[in-house]
């Protein structure tokens, strides 16, 4: 294959290489060398592919068409839609760069991209950035971060402790993985490491480094003892104050660089910094162009100036200075300078610089200010003066202390020397302006370098370092609109560790490929070196520069053209600008700089005249000034060497060398360009000694605004700090590398079966001959195969092809085979539904049939009964209707056939009558008609005759028929005679019928007039009547409404009433409703109140119980505290033991094993006075070996302080306390003699106070002894561990004074009736005096005066300790003990008075009970008599009864609970006085204890009151076998052997019955010193053998086993439920041993605590990748390309762990438990406390990793979580609540299963993942990342939609869990069946010097 050499490639003249203003196209073609040979299959329709954009700089497009070699345009579709024509370069026919599949975007490192070039780079950053809010992404060696400005939740402890021990490419790209790479390497490698950060002004550097730091001393432990970091950041603003300054691109940039080094010790833990500066802005000093500022340290100043300490200052504001005005814009938005003033001044504070330096550093800065002010007057061309009096320069001089006339004399004149004499020479005005501004900028830089001095004093490590870790925050490439000297220095330097970065990058490639033993060429690429050697080469830019310096009259102008002349078509990399013969340009490697000469010479040379510095020096009023102009070595290298003996790099602060003899009016020395490049050379070396680990900050835009990607900016940056020659040097050669297993992995969908073959390497290297033809474009590696870019996506397309092919046809399959499912169970449904309705149907017919049926026959009868009654009565209706139908229509038929008749008659007369009127006058016309008809005829006729007679023929004719017509006429004639005849005859007829009728007619008219009189006479009748009838209907209708309104009155009365009647029932329905609702309500409220008081309860129990878990919490997490400070005390005393080799006589600390109820944890440890002096003594030496620490002196001296005004107060309490006791023993002298034993007993026990005082005085001692030997401010601190340890102290030894007195007071009473037993006087009145003695005693208690017990302590203390001997030589306590005994008679006389007072109270409780009978009856009344009275008084009346009633009872009740409590807690007393006494007693008879012994004793002895009552079944040992029982029975017990071959427990049991032997003997001494000797004895085994588990496990079993024993049985009711009776004959019988139950339990805590840490250092690197990493499920998770950084392998290779793993640990684990006979409600809180780590940690893992979180990754964890819950429900430990603790890593994997894209989802979300909080839930869709093409990313929109809706909860803004969390553990009281007789001592244990009993 091809490696990279560092040969440069030709450069011809006048070759043109890219610049920053050429086409993203051109820069991509011709940095990046593309390959595109072999990738135009790629080229296909669809594809999309990245082309130049001017404002996007690359915008994605699609193919429309296929590429064919030869086609001059590509058809492109943009994104938004829009067609066009891309053009290929005729020349190159480059095709545009192919997009990488989607499943790659996003990827944490850039180099496991397919096609690496730089749209792919930009838009991941850009992905990454913007959707996934990521701002780390790794680029091979390279971590590149992007200012998110804005605060992100990922630099916590957590996330420290998340990174801490992880391999960089485990985690997500983190500057914490980058911190933890370099420290790792150290600790291993051995090697100095470096983490070089670069970037833009206000990219973040700062930030970047300063968390960087942070890790380094949290994760080396040193984070709270060091406090390095913390000094390294107090550092900042004084650094920021007088480094820093407002650019036109930052507002806090820093125009220094800074190189830190972090010292470590051989155990890697901080130890020290040092801090070195490079090419501090001077120039800064004097001008700054338009919109930038001066140093901020100046602005700060004038915005104090009217402070009353900095009114000598003679400060204004800033606009009245000439070098802080120059810019325009003094004030910063946002920025409070006077605030920020505070700030520095309180940090100089911090870092040792005393207030009267800080005022001398405030001095010099405002006499800078003045002596920018001072003007000049030009006397002529040559020579300048300044005016008498000049105001700025004058207060220049008053602050620099020195001579006005000397100072202004120098800033006009300069002195030169030649070989024979000296003379001054006046300057120019220009000149003086350049000397003043030389001197200001050198004072400025001199303040400067003598700052970094003392902050690196106060960095400075005491002890010697042996590694460092050095942090570079150096500036990045700059270029401007004018470019300077400074930006010709800062872009050198780049220019410089550019190289350095491809060095490092060429080697690590060389040294992948030669491990993988690879074949690889040299080829040529472009290189940095030839524009380095432009710079610095010999003639070079420098040199030139130098040499121009050198000359008298050199100028920029003369320096121009030497460059022109030497360098100008000439060298590739220089050129000229056209316009201009004043500037220069360069081509960099990141792009053209373009210098302007101006000013070069004078910054180079940056002259200071010696004259003015001798003015300077010659300050006697300002000690601070001469300080600055010290010898040349000091100021440059002010820190010296560092502890490891190298050389520092030197500062950039110039310094005058000594003058050349002979040369003394001038001051030579080295330029500032040969002093930067020096010092660059010097850091190139350091950096080379150095493994590099590099940091590029990217500023995503120039507004500052959160989360706003601007491409052009960041694509500026990316090529300007080299990650983009990173792309380039991995695209030339193999970029994308794989292991044989993950390339099996993710393309086994690519080969058949048979080309599985069981060598993987085989396999893969079969099947790429087949995928890929060209063997060039891949290699095989030892253990990788290395593919050219673009071959990966080649393979993914394959692979995506053929699953696509697959699922088609699995789809194809399973939808076929769905919907021949859905066929057939749809036809059997159908056929199933066809036969039940059909049926259903039928059934339904035949109803319908039998009820229509029915309904016919029904209907008949109906109809035929309606039909029958309707023709009745139609019927008779119609008979009656007919029958006056018929009458009326006869009576009608009769009425017209008479009219008719009678009108027939009348009309046939008038008819005849008018017919013959008619005839006649009809005939009498037709006859006049005739006559005159004939007449007129006639005359024709005779006319004609007589015409016709004039003619025979006519005569003749006429003749013929005439002769007819007149035989016709005769005829006629005959018959109209006849009928005439007939005529008359009828006539006459007629005439006489006429005649009789007109009779009839006469007689019918009279007989009408009658009938019309008639009815006239009936008509006025009718008028009549129908006035009646109208005035009885008006009656009728007013009797109607009259009846109408009566009615409506009576349906209004009625509907009054019924209305008023509902009215009353609704009102008694009501009233009923209401009574029922009152009862209800009365019940339900007094359900209420019982549900609320229940509610009220339970949350108060919860809330108690959450409480109590706290609480407990807190108290366990003490105690663990607690134990870590005894064991680092005792590795402290370990080790100084080991480091003094000397023994220390009479100095021993063990370890606390006592605690009390009352306090969480207190110590003990006993020491006398005299033994803390040589303890003291021998601290004193050490002390001052190691500086004292002033915060921590400062704090402890403040706490004596406050500690002896505390004694003090105590002090003046006790006087006057103990005058009163004074007062109150001489009234008690006056009183009879018989107090004289109670005097006696009470200096017996001011002797035993007396000894307890002093005990406590000794632990307090030890106390303070320990406090001062950590000499941390953190411990004496109010709420550190010892502090509160210091406070519980105090707290208990208040308690137990206060339980003393109550004693004493007791035991006053108690003697005196005591005496009064022993001696037989009967002398009433000393009963008197007991009995008032008694009384008083009561008095008092019930009063409260418990101050009274403290003074009668104190004043014990202070009596003298021979008063004990002398009552025992008198014998009286004998005495006292004889009495006792007699009072034990008399309390058995008492108890038979008791039982006869019982019978009393028997016969009383009767009575009681009759009351009560009467009482019920009372009460029985009263409720009738509620019952009369209404709803509401009832009611009250109830409610008051019931209350009166049960306050009563109440009362009652609390008087009796009062009385009983006190008289069981006054018997107590007694008791326990009586037994303490009898056992002091005996002691003091036997043995005076001596203090030796006491000191010898590890435990504060535990005052342990005696039970009377018998034993039996114990083991006996001697006293002097008690340490040889504790080294056979524990230290040296295998827990092995014991958990297989013995019952579980044993040495538990052995241990109590070795007690209950004790206690047999009644020897109070050895039952405290077997019971501490087996405490201490399980502590040492701990800390010996504590990383055991089963150890661990052995003896927390033990442990609760024993304390269970001790429960069991002690005697106490609660205890003893359980127990047979043989065990209850068992139980201790002398000694109560609550307070040792107590002291177990904690030591119990501390051991399961201890187990924790145990199982959880187990199975951490086990969880990770048996959870996470490794594949369960084989196939469902692809492996992605990981680029440089490889991650930990998910394939199951040798040594990694799987989930089997973490089952079979968690199946060790729960054996182990179960062997050493655990009790199982501990099992159980173990394993919920294992679940929790699992799932914490798994999840922490999670939320930073994303290349797990992924739809397959998801399905892996929750089959893992079903394996882990099958495990518990194998052991039946679901009940456990482990299940619940994994309910958060549930929900994150359910998220990465779920659906992600609608509301609907997103409700379903939120109401799904209530265990995980929002921060956790936005992360994981941040991190979601599909493997395969067919997964899809989550929408930004989306996410912002879950962020609304959850907006509103209320949960930690925490990122990770908290996987060091703890639960409280409890132990819940076990007892054991076990008979303690029944149990064999094996001979294994070696235990024959015990026996049983």
């Amino acid at each position: 294959m091809e490696i990279f050499s560092m040969e440069t490639e030709p450069i011809l003249p006048g070759k043109e290489t890219p610049t920053a203003s050429e086409s993203a196209e051109n820069l991509y073609y011709e940095r990046c060398g593309m390959e595109v040979d072999g990738l135009d299959c790629m080229y296909v329709k669809y594809a999309r592919v990245w082309i130049p954009d001017p404002e996007e700089v690359w915008k994605s497009a699609e193919l429309l068409k296929d590429y064919k070699p030869g086609d001059k345009v590509l058809q492109l579709r943009l994104e938004e839609g829009k067609d066009l024509e891309y053009c290929l370069d005729p020349k190159t026919k480059e095709l545009p760069p192919l997009r990488n599949p989607d499943i790659l975007v996003g990827e944490n490192d850039l180099t496991a991209l397919s096609y690496l070039h730089e749209p792919a780079v930009l838009h991941n950053l850009k992905v990454r950035f913007i959707d996934s809010k990521l701002i780390y992404t790794y680029c091979g060696i390279v971590l590149v971060a992007i200012n998110p400005y804005e605060q992100l939740p990922i630099y916590g402890e957590d996330i420290i402790n998340a990174y801490s021990g992880q391999n960089m490419g485990d985690m997500d790209p983190h500057i914490f993985a980058v911190a933890e790479e370099a420290y790792k390497q150290m600790a291993r490698d051995e090697r100095n490491q470096s983490i070089i950060v670069s970037g833009e002004s206000g990219a973040g550097k700062t930030v970047s480094a300063k968390y960087a730091m942070r890790y380094f001393a949290t994760v080396s432990g040193s984070a709270s003892e060091a406090n390095v970091e913390e000094k390294v950041l107090a550092s900042n603003p004084i650094m920021e104050s007088i480094g820093n300054a407002k650019t036109t691109r930052n507002d806090n940039s820093s125009r220094f660089g800074k190189y830190i080094e972090i010292g470590f010790d051989k155990r890697y833990r901080i130890i020290g910094a040092n801090m070195r500066t490079y090419l501090l802005e001077k120039s800064r000093v004097v001008f700054q162009a338009e919109e930038e500022r001066n140093y901020h340290i100046f602005y700060q100043l004038c915005a104090s100036a009217a402070l009353p300490e900095f009114k000598t200052l003679r400060l204004g504001n800033a606009n009245y200075f000439h070098y802080t005005k120059q810019g325009g814009s003094p004030v910063i938005d946002g920025v409070n300078d006077a605030k920020e003033m505070v700030n520095t001044r309180q940090a100089c504070t911090l870092l040792g610089i005393s207030d009267s330096y800080q005022m001398g550093i405030f001095r010099i800065l405002a006499g800078i200010l003045h002596l920018g002010n001072v003007e000049f007057a030009s006397r002529d061309s040559d020579s300048c003066t300044i005016p008498p009096k000049h105001e700025p320069l004058s207060i220049f001089c008053d602050l620099m202390g020195v001579e006005y006339e000397e100072m202004a004399h120098w800033l006009c004149h300069r002195k030169l020397a030649t070989a024979t004499e000296t003379y001054i020479k006046p300057i120019s005005k220009l000149h003086a302006i350049n000397a003043r501004d030389a001197l200001a900028k050198h004072i400025y830089a001199n303040l400067f370098n003598w700052i970094v001095d003392h902050v690196n004093k106060a960095l400075h490590a005491t002890v010697k370092q042996h590694s460092f870790i050095g942090v570079l925050d150096i500036y990045g490439f700059e270029t401007f609109e004018i470019n300077s000297f400074e930006q010709f220095c800062i872009n050198y330097a780049n220019e410089k560790l550019q190289q350095q970065f491809n060095m490092h990058v060429f080697k690590l490639e060389q040294e992948e490929y030669m491990k993988e033993q690879i074949p690889w060429t040299l080829i040529d690429f472009y290189d940095n070196q030839p524009c380095i050697n432009l710079i610095e080469a010999k003639m070079g830019i420098l040199d030139l520069l130098d040499e121009e310096c050198k000359m008298p009259k050199g100028s920029d102008d003369t320096w121009a053209q030497k460059l022109y002349n030497t360098h100008l078509n000439k060298c590739a990399l220089f050129e000229k600008p056209r316009l201009s013969n004043k500037a220069f340009i360069i081509k960099h490697f990141a792009d053209k700089v373009e210098y302007q000469c101006e000013g070069f010479l004078e910054k180079n040379k940056d002259t200071v005249y010696e004259e003015q510095i001798k003015v300077l020096k010659s300050s006697k009023k300002f000690k601070l000034l001469p300080e600055l102009f010290q010898d040349e070595e000091k100021v440059l290298s002010p820190t010296s060497a560092t502890p490891s003996g190298r050389v520092p790099l030197s500062r950039m602060a110039v310094k005058p060398a000594k003058a050349r003899p002979g040369q003394a009016s001038k001051e030579h020395k080295k330029t500032v360009g040969h002093q930067f490049r020096n010092s660059l050379h010097l850091l190139m070396e350091t950096l080379n000694a150095t493994t590099p680990h590099y940091v590029r900050c990217i500023k995503p835009n120039d507004f500052k605004f959160p989360f706003t990607f601007d491409e052009k900016r960041a694509v500026q940056q990316l090529r300007a700090c080299g990650v983009l020659e990173t792309i380039r040097i991995s695209a030339a050669g193999f970029p994308s590398r794989w292991t044989y297993q993950e390339f099996f992995s993710r393309y086994r969908v690519l080969m058949k079966q048979r080309d599985v073959l069981s060598d993987r390497k085989q396999t893969c290297k079969n099947v790429l001959e087949k995928l890929i033809l060209d063997k060039d474009k891949y290699q095989f590696g030892k253990t990788k195969i290395f593919f050219r870019a673009g071959q990966v996506a080649y393979l993914e397309k394959i692979r995506a092809d053929k699953l696509r092919a697959a699922c088609i046809r699995i789809q194809k399959t399973i939808r076929g085979w769905l919907m021949r499912k859905k066929y057939v169970r749809m036809r059997k449904a159908a056929i199933t539904i066809q036969r039940y309705v059909r049926g259903y149907q039928a059934r339904c017919y035949a109803k319908f049939l039998r009820r229509t049926r029915a309904a016919i026959t029904i209907q008949k009868f109906q109809r035929m009964y309606v039909v029958r009654k309707r023709y009745q009565c139609m019927r008779a209706a119609t008979i009656a209707l007919q029958a006056l139908l018929r009458g009326y229509m006869a009576r009608n038929k009769y009425q017209m056939m008479l009219r008719e008749h009678k009108s027939i008659v009348i009309q046939k007369h008038v008819r005849g009558w008018l017919a013959r009127v008619h005839y006649r006058r009809t005939l009498k016309a037709i006859v006049y008609l005739q006559c005159c008809y004939r007449r007129m005829m006639a005359k024709r006729e005779l006319k004609k005759l007589k015409i016709e007679a004039r003619s025979v023929e006519r005569y003749k004719k006429l003749h013929i028929g005439l002769e007819n017509k007149i035989m016709q006429l005769q005829r006629k004639i005959d018959e109209q005679n006849k009928e005439y005849k007939s005529l008359l005859e009828k006539l006459s007829n007629l005439e006489i019928t006429y005649s009789t009728e007109t009779e009839k007619l006469r007689s019918d008219v009279e007989r009408l007039r009658l009938s019309e009189e008639e009815a006239k006479n009936a008509t006025n009748r009718v008028l009549s009547l129908q006035e009646e009838i109208a005035k009885l209907r008006k009656e009728l209708h007013q009797t109607q409404s009259e009846k109408k309104t009566i009615e409506e009155w009576a349906d209004k009365y009625k509907h009054e009433t019924e209305q008023l009647v509902s009215e009353l029932k609704e009102q008694n329905t009501l009233l009923k409703t209401e009574k029922e609702e009152l009862n209800r309500r009365i019940h339900d409220q007094a359900r209420e109140i019982t549900e609320t008081m229940e509610k009220k309860l339970v949350e108060e129990t919860k809330q108690l119980e959450l409480d109590l878990n706290d609480e407990r919490l807190r108290y366990q997490n003490l105690l663990n505290e607690f134990s870590r400070l005894e064991e680092r005390y005792d590795d402290l005393k370990d080790e100084m033991n080991l480091m003094v080799n000397i023994p220390k006589p009479g100095h021993k600390r063990t370890d606390s094993t006592h605690s009390s109820n009352e306090s969480e944890y207190t110590f003990s440890s006993e020491i006398t006075e005299a033994e803390d002096l040589p303890v003291r003594m021998e601290q004193e030496p050490s002390e001052k070996k190691a500086p004292l620490d002033m915060s921590l002196f400062l704090k402890l001296q403040k706490r004596v302080t406050e500690l002896e005004q505390e004694k003090q107060s105590l002090q003046d309490e006790l006087d006057r306390k103990e005058e009163q006791a004074l007062r109150a023993k001489a009234k008690e002298e006056e009183r009879p003699p018989m107090r004289g034993a109670e005097l006696e007993y009470e200096s017996l026990k001011r002797q035993e106070l007396e000894s307890e005082n002093k005990k406590l005085k000794n632990e307090l001692n030890e106390l303070q002894k320990a406090l001062t030997e950590t000499r941390s401010p953190e411990v004496t601190a109010p709420g550190a561990p010892a502090y509160r340890v210091l406070l519980d102290q105090l707290t208990s030894v208040s308690e137990e004074l206060e339980v003393r007195k109550e004693e004493v007071l007791i035991l006053r009473s108690q003697l005196v009736s005591q005496k009064e037993a022993i001696q037989p006087k009967e002398d009433k009145n000393t009963m008197t005096d007991s009995t008032i003695l008694l009384e008083d005693v009561q008095k008092m208690k019930d009063k409260g005066e418990i101050a009274q017990a403290y003074i009668g302590l104190k004043e014990t203390n202070r009596q003298s300790p021979q008063d004990y001997h002398m009552l025992n030589e008198d014998g009286e306590l004998w005495l006292v003990y004889e009495g006792l005994k007699q009072a034990n008679r008399l309390l058995e006389s008492q108890l038979q008075s008791q039982k006869k007072s019982h019978e009393n109270e028997l016969e009383s409780l009767r009575g009681e009970i009759q009351s009560l009978k009467e009482e019920n009856n009372r009460q029985q009344q009263l409720l009738a008599q509620n019952l009369q009275l209404p709803p509401e008084a009832r009611i009250e009346a109830s409610l008051q009864h019931e209350i009166t009633r049960l306050t009563n009872e109440n009362l009652d009740l609390m008087e009796q609970l009062e009385k009983q409590d006190k008289t069981v807690r006054k018997l107590k007393k007694q008791l326990k006085v009586f037994a303490k006494k009898i056992g002091e007693l005996e002691v003091g008879q036997m043995e005076n204890i001596s203090p030796g012994q006491i000191i010898d004793e590890p435990i504060r002895p535990v005052n342990i009151p005696r039970k009377e009552k018998d034993f039996q079944g114990m083991l006996e040992y001697k006293k002097e076998d008690e340490q040889k029982l504790v080294k056979n029975l524990i230290l040296e017990l295998k827990p092995r052997g014991v958990a297989v071959n013995l019952i579980p427990g044993l040495p538990a049991y052995i241990l109590f019955m070795c007690v209950r032997h004790a206690d047999y003997l009644n020897d109070d001494q050895k039952v405290r010193s077997l019971l501490t000797s087996t405490i201490n004895g399980i502590k040492k085994v701990l800390k010996k053998r504590g990383d055991d588990f089963e150890t661990v496990s052995f003896w927390l079993s033990n442990t609760c086993r024993f304390l269970h024993c001790l429960k069991q049985y002690s005697g106490e009711e609660g205890f003893m439920k359980h127990n047979t009776p043989r065990q209850n004959e068992h139980c201790l019988t002398n000694f109560d041993l609550a307070e040792y139950r107590q002291v177990l339990s904690d030591l119990a805590i501390q051991i399961y605590q201890q187990l924790v840490r145990v199982l959880e250092n187990i199975l951490q690197p086990m969880i990770v990748s048996g959870m996470l990493e490794h594949e369960t499920i084989q196939g469902v998770s692809g492996v992605k390309p990981t680029g440089l950084r490889k991650r930990t392998s998910s394939i199951a290779d040798e040594g990694t762990y799987t989930l089997d793993s973490i089952i079979r640990q968690l199946n060790s684990f729960h054996s182990v438990m179960c062997q050493h006979g655990m009790d199982p409600e501990l099992i159980k809180q173990v394993v919920k406390q294992m679940f929790y780590i699992i799932g914490a940690v798994t999840l922490n893992n999670l939320l930073l990793r994303k290349d797990m979180c992924s739809w397959s990754k998801g399905m892996q964890i929750r089959y893992n979580v079903s394996q882990l819950e099958e495990w518990l429900r194998d052991k039946n430990l679901m009940n456990s609540g482990a299940k619940e603790t994994l309910e958060p890593l549930i929900q994150a994997a359910q998220l990465l299963q779920v659906k992600k894209k609608t509301d609907e989802d997103a409700e379903a979300i939120c109401s799904m993942c209530n265990a995980l909080t929002t921060a956790q839930i936005v992360k994981v869709l941040n991190l979601y990342t599909p493997v395969n093409e067919f997964e899809e990313r989550v929408l930004v929109s989306f996410i912002r939609t879950i962020q609304m809706r959850l907006r509103d909860r209320k949960d930690s803004p925490q990122l990770l869990m908290d996987a060091k969390h703890i639960f409280p553990v409890t132990f819940p009281f076990n007892p054991s069946s076990l008979a303690l007789e029944t149990i064999q001592i094996p001979a294994s244990l070696g235990l024959g010097f015990i026996s049983r009993v």
